[in-house]
């Protein structure tokens, strides 16, 4: 089902998995907790697709799944290819180490007898050994020709081919014939760990060879193929795309004789299942609702439970009968025409339910996560204190359980932003961050200036300009380079810090339970020691910038540096000793390639947006004289209802620290676009694909932005606009790191301090529900699992109406 929050074809695309929310994404949070100590996290759910044996399963039956729409492409590396591309290019192309049940790259021995690292020194080479039996339907083997045309398009070299993405085929310096064409050796010019993650799928040399085929051929139609499955057609006017069995497949027989997708809007999904058009098909907990109520619709008595009818008592029927019987003529025939409607209606709504009973929901966690995004670039949020307060006044427990248990899924809220619970590199780092707790939440406000009387008080008397504004910069500046300045003892140590990190990381249990307690002492031992020097220069230094004065074209090209006071400087060190509690880096310090730039220090709403509500005079927050607001957006469409309902929760649970939060709804079509693409927004709920390569995958979603000549920010896909030099470097690393454990370690440490950052907050891993035909096996909720397509089939024949023709209104 679609998903609205992430875009079609971002170039990080997550192996292709694209998600487009509509309810835009497992351990609780313990601040020190590590979810790994005690060994490896299990799944937070499993999947649920009724598996049966082979033998089990009818032959030659037709299957209809639904999908969003007819994909814009075939080719699964443009940026408009999307979900649907790559489950139809699932079933068509090989795909070399699919992804199991714990989302790790399994080798599929239907295209690969091995494939290994085979020299390290002085470059990384990888060695394929091909199925000798594996062909292309025109019975061309799969060979070392397919391999180099992929790379060679897919380099970035060659600016013909248009291409979203090209991780990891950069790093590639050669590939060779080994001792024949079922041998292939890929040379590195830089070593690459998630080397798995290439070449799938692969696409035939006839598409790749030339711009023109991979940029346009390949859109609608793929002549030559390579999986259980060819095209059989494509109907854009029927909203269908046609898969029928390949003869000259090799592997195990596919059950199904064709695979028919169908595209059905996600608000149409149950009518489709009532009127038999689809067979499998994504839903919405609404939807997932009216299936399940179907199985529940006769009693014991077999009357109806629910619906038309079902508030009839027998003694009511009587009456009614009476009346229609009756001497009065007038009465009669209102009542025999009122009995007459009353059976329609439930002659109708019961063939309704029959229809649903035919399916069942089957139902996991998507492996995706839904998180609140916190625009960094300016305004409040681009302070880590205003940033971590808002993360420390949530409850994220409380917003899983709504979200899922409803659903009777698991609620465990993410400890990780590049892995979920089960796979390998998960651990659960959000003790770097802390849990929820209003009284630190308040003291981080506070300490960043926002006070319960700020919002009624007038800026100081400094005027722009002024000499007291000029000698005021010149500190702010001059103390900004002071702050630059490390000792080159502390430049020398950061080696041994790192070899600190795998020791440290076995201690952060004990060490991490502190380190809220160690924040707390900290940041009050400096308020002590620098309190007259605050209360000095208070009313100068609470004059020099006005949140909401600049209007948006007032800005200047890139945000200024901003010294932190004190107290702020006390309580960075501790969020990098809360850091420090998770990975084991020595936090002692605050180096140069941590510190985040500082936003422009106008925030603004958009013409038009509505004033928010004012807050209780005794809780609300402001400083000189503007009250702390913050633009909360989320999309309006029929599909969000849920989403719009977390972000009402997370609205109160901001609300009860003194933080307002206006709800800003906007059309599905711009919300991202438009919105958190183009950081028009404070916050914003939108969802993450999970992933098994996060070293390459995670890295531009949390780079660090870089300024643009023209003075706009380039983010990659880092829609929060926060990020540091040091995360960069740990990202860098893990990717060149072919040690798994060694590069899962640097992944852990980087994602404590995106915790630590404060930019993103995981909130829960977003439900996945299927509906079903009870009939179908080893299909439904998969997680992180691919399909394998040849197994899908009917159990004892094909169910009725999976051929049906398309329910009205579903394209």
């Amino acid at each position: 089902m679609a998903h609205l929050g992430v875009p079609r074809g971002t170039a990080r695309q997550r192996r292709s998995v694209a998600l487009l929310a509509t309810g835009v994404l497992t351990i609780p949070a313990l601040a020190g907790c590590s979810s790994d100590g005690g060994g490896r996290v299990p799944v937070a759910m499993g999947q649920d697709i009724a598996p049966a044996a082979r033998d089990r399963l009818a032959d030659g039956s037709t299957l209809t799944w639904a999908i969003d729409a007819v994909p814009a492409t075939l080719n699964a590396f443009q940026a408009d290819a999307d979900g649907a591309t790559t489950r139809i290019t699932g079933a068509l192309l090989p795909t070399l180490f699919p992804l199991d049940e714990r989302g790790e790259p399994r080798l599929d021995p239907d295209y690969l007898e091995s494939a290994k690292v085979i020299e390290r020194e002085p470059k990384q080479v990888v060695l394929y050994k091909l199925n000798q039996r594996a062909v292309w339907s025109d019975g061309r083997e799969i060979g070392a020709p397919d391999f180099v045309a992929q790379w060679r398009a897919l380099s970035g070299k060659d600016s013909a081919f248009w291409t979203a993405r090209n991780a990891g085929y950069e790093r590639i310096e050669k590939i060779e014939r080994g001792k024949d064409d079922l041998q292939v050796r890929v040379t590195f010019s830089k070593p690459y760990a998630d080397w798995r993650g290439l070449f799938s799928p692969l696409y035939p040399k006839e598409v790749t060879g030339a711009a023109g085929t991979f940029n346009d051929g390949a859109r609608t139609t793929l002549k030559n193929t390579a999986g259980p499955f060819r095209l059989g057609s494509v109907d854009k006017d029927k909203g269908t795309v046609t898969l029928v069995r390949d003869p000259r497949w090799w592997g195990d027989r596919p059950k199904l004789e064709s695979l028919v997708f169908r595209a059905v809007k996600p608000e149409n999904r149950a009518d489709a299942l009532t009127e038999g058009s689809v067979d499998v098909a994504d839903v919405d907990p609404a939807a997932a609702h009216s299936v399940a109520q179907a199985a529940r619709y006769r009693t014991g008595n077999g009357q109806p439970a629910h619906g038309p009818g079902a508030d009839i008592t027998p003694a009511a029927a009587l009456r009614s009968w009476a009346v229609a019987h009756g001497s009065d003529e007038k009465a009669a025939e209102a009542a025999q025409k009122a009995r007459a409607e009353n059976r329609e209606a439930v002659a109708a709504y019961a063939a309704e339910q029959k229809a649903l009973n035919r399916f069942a929901v089957r139902k996991s966690l998507e492996p995706a996560y839904t998180q609140l995004a916190l625009n960094g670039e300016s305004g409040p949020l681009s302070d880590e204190r205003v940033r971590r307060a808002v993360a420390r006044a949530l409850d994220r427990q409380e917003l899983a359980d709504a979200v899922l248990k409803p659903l009777g899924l698991a609620a465990k809220p993410p400890g990780s932003h590049l892995a979920l619970a089960g796979q390998p590199v998960y651990k659960d780092a959000s003790g770097a961050l802390g849990d929820q707790d209003a009284k630190e939440a308040r003291a981080l406000l506070a300490d960043a200036g926002w006070t319960t009387g700020g919002a009624v008080q007038k800026p100081g008397d400094t005027k722009a300009g002024s000499e007291a504004d000029k000698k005021a910069d010149e500190k702010t500046d001059g103390d900004a380079e002071d702050a630059g300045k490390k000792p080159a003892d502390e430049a020398t140590g950061e080696a041994a810090d790192q070899d600190k990190d795998e020791a440290a990381d076995k201690a952060g249990k004990d060490t991490g339970a502190t380190a809220d307690k160690a924040a707390d002492k900290d940041a009050k031992a400096a308020d002590k020691d620098d309190k007259d020097e605050k209360d000095d220069k208070a009313s100068r230094d609470e004059g020099l910038y006005i949140v909401g004065d600049e209007k948006p074209g007032d800005r200047d090209p890139a945000p200024r540096a901003l010294t932190t006071a004190p107290a702020a400087a006390a309580q960075s060190a501790a969020v990098l000793r809360q850091v420090a509690a998770v990975t084991g880096e020595g936090a002692t310090r605050v180096g140069t390639q941590d510190k985040q730039p500082g936003g422009a220090p106008g925030a603004y709403a958009p013409q038009g947006t509505a004033a928010p509500a004012p807050a209780p005079a005794s809780n609300r927050l402001g400083k000189d004289g503007k009250p702390l607001t913050l633009r909360f957006v989320l999309p309006s469409g029929p599909g969000s209802q849920s989403l719009r309902g977390v972000g009402e929760k997370i609205v109160a649970m901001l609300d009860a620290v003194g933080i307002g939060a206006q709800i800003t709804k906007v059309s599905d079509e711009s919300y991202f676009k438009d919105h958190i693409a183009s950081g028009d927004y404070d916050m914003a709920l939108y969802s993450w694909p999970a992933t098994a390569y996060p070293a390459t995958d995670g890295r531009p979603v949390f780079a660090k932005p870089e300024a643009a000549t023209d003075g706009s920010l380039l983010v990659e896909q880092n829609y929060t606009r926060i990020g540091s030099d040091h995360i960069d470097q740990l990202f860098d690393r893990a990717v060149s790191e072919l040690d798994a454990k060694t590069s899962g370690d640097l992944l852990k440490q980087a994602d404590a301090r995106i915790w630590a950052a404060a930019g993103s907050i995981p909130l829960y891993q977003r439900p996945q529900l299927v509906a079903v035909d009870k009939k179908l096996r080893n299909v439904g909720a998969f997680g992180f699992a691919s399909p394998r397509y040849q197994d899908i089939g009917f159990l004892g024949g094909q169910a009725a109406g999976s051929t049906a023709s398309p329910a009205k209104g579903t394209k």
